[in-house]
């Protein structure tokens, strides 16, 4: 039964979506006029190569479809998340865009704002196999997943070399000790977004998934109760993670990958020895150095420890993907645009690109960085991939984790106080 909570807000988003016709109205978001059709496109790849790559791929489009044109707005990821809510609202939604599955797209279809392409592009989604489960309501299909990666620690190879750090560490007591030789070398050991929120948040998700089950977890996740003891755990292990001291002087108000002085940038430029982050950062390294190489050869991966004691599998992965959905009223040519996007030269430019790791097989062998063509070996050998918390939990939920786990970061919350928020907005959305 929907709850009050969410009905108020899909109330809230169809009082403002007034171009919309599941709300009552029209889309004019896509302009026909003169024969010509233009298509808005959305994308988080501001930066070199990623950027002059899109604009070619929408080139090389218009090119082959006489009289579409796409017009490309590329901007920072924090600023696409905080724009596409914004356009949620406002109903001035692009014709194609970036979905991150779970809850929050639930929510976009319930509020009948994405087109469903199950029927239209049926020849990509059995191309893409499972990895389209996320992006898929009652069995409906509402976007196509090109990109699906996990998240594990980045890092600098020669800087652990100083340190005298042989191999990465596989457990939580050998990270530490990795944190202790790092900072006795004089080296700052990691990098942390949390000005930004999720990048600290996914502390918390990875320490859930090693103290919890994989049953507990989706048990959890379905019938929105976190009443299981791990959850607690998973909070008392991020408090010894920051007994550690192991992040950045001004992590809490550092953010996550804007800029040198950002937590991605501190890596890309040998300020510090390693950062959290998801598959996307050797793209986001590249345009934060001044030769657009990022760390180069120097770049490491290694997953989220193993934590002592935990009844989750040290090999399972925190993760997903990044989708591109179709608004509801956007025009046919967005949908062979979307489906162009998955093609076989596309994805393969893609994964030369190192803009992430592909969904189409075809395209897998051209992962060419050494250090994802790992992330994708372990991806592909992981018993699971969780679903970042948030995005699987929707908006509401997803939010109000986050934000207590940012107060944990900070000290003004317990891992308590994590759980019982989670659960109160749960309840509500119930």
């Amino acid at each position: 039964m929907r709850s009050k909570t969410r009905s108020a807000a899909l109330a809230a988003i169809c009082a403002g979506v007034l171009t919309l016709a599941a709300c009552g109205g029209d889309d004019d978001s896509s302009d026909e006029s003169g024969g010509e059709t233009t298509i808005t496109w959305w994308h988080n790849s501001n930066n070199e190569p990623g950027k002059g790559y899109y604009e070619q791929v929408a080139k090389d489009f218009e090119a082959d479809h006489e009289g579409v044109k796409i017009e490309i707005q590329a901007m920072a990821h924090e600023d696409m998340v905080d724009k596409l809510a914004a356009a949620f609202q406002s109903g001035d939604i692009p014709d194609v865009y970036m979905e991150r599955g779970g809850g929050e797209l639930a929510d976009h279809v319930e509020a009948g704002m994405v087109k469903d392409i199950s029927d239209s592009a049926s020849e990509e989604i059995d191309k893409i196999g499972g990895s389209v489960a996320g992006w898929q309501v009652d069995g409906q299909t509402y976007a196509l997943p090109f990109s699906l990666g996990v998240v594990g620690f980045w890092y600098n190879t020669d800087l652990f070399e100083q340190a005298g750090i042989t191999e990465p560490p596989t457990t939580l007591a050998e990270f530490n000790d990795a944190v202790d030789k790092l900072k006795d070398a004089g080296i700052e050991p990691v990098s942390v977004g949390a000005g930004d929120g999720w990048p600290a948040a996914h502390y918390w998700y990875y320490t859930a998934l090693r103290q919890c089950s994989q049953d507990t977890l989706t048990t959890a996740l379905t019938d929105m109760d976190f009443s299981d003891p791990c959850f607690v755990k998973a909070g008392e292990t991020v408090e010894e993670i920051l007994d550690m001291d192991p992040f950045n002087k001004g992590f809490l108000a550092t953010k996550a990958q804007e800029g040198a002085t950002s937590a991605s940038g501190l890596l890309a430029t040998g300020k510090v020895a390693m950062e959290m982050q998801g598959h996307w950062e050797p793209g986001v390294m590249q345009g934060l150095t001044d030769d657009g190489k990022g760390l180069g050869d120097k770049t490491g991966w290694f997953p989220f420890p193993a934590v002592d004691g935990g009844a989750g599998d040290p090999a399972a992965a925190l993760g997903g993907g990044d989708a591109w959905a179709v608004s509801e009223e956007a025009p046919d040519e967005a949908v062979e645009f979307v489906k162009y996007l998955l093609s076989d030269d596309v994805q393969t430019g893609f994964a030369e690109n190192d803009m992430g790791l592909p969904t189409n097989a075809a395209a897998s062998g051209s992962v060419k960085d050494p250090a994802l063509a790992g992330l994708l070996e372990f991806r592909d050998q992981a018993p699971f991939v969780q679903l970042y918390f948030d995005t699987a939990l929707g908006e509401s939920v997803g939010g109000a984790l986050n934000s207590e786990i940012a107060l944990l970061f900070a000290g003004e919350a317990s891992p308590q106080d994590v759980v019982d928020a989670v659960q109160e907005a749960a309840d509500e959305e119930k």
